[in-house]
């Protein structure tokens, strides 16, 4: 299950292909040496979007709805 406070890396590291959500929701840094340490809910506050909105399709993804 993905969580705000997971690492965006981590995620990555679950399923390179999930990248194409964060791209869609408007995460386009996943190369971004920040993606290493920042948090979802962190990059979702800097970029200004909803991370229960990205967790939620995240874990629609991982089929962990």
């Amino acid at each position: 299950m993905v969580d705000k406070d997971m690492i965006i890396v981590d995620v990555l590291r679950l399923d390179i292909n999930s990248a194409g959500i964060f791209m869609e929701e408007g995460l386009h840094c996943l190369g971004c040496v920040m993606s290493s340490g920042e948090t979802i809910e962190q990059a979702c506050q800097v970029h200004g979007l909803n991370p229960d909105h990205l967790i939620a399709r995240l874990n629609e993804y991982f089929g962990e709805e």
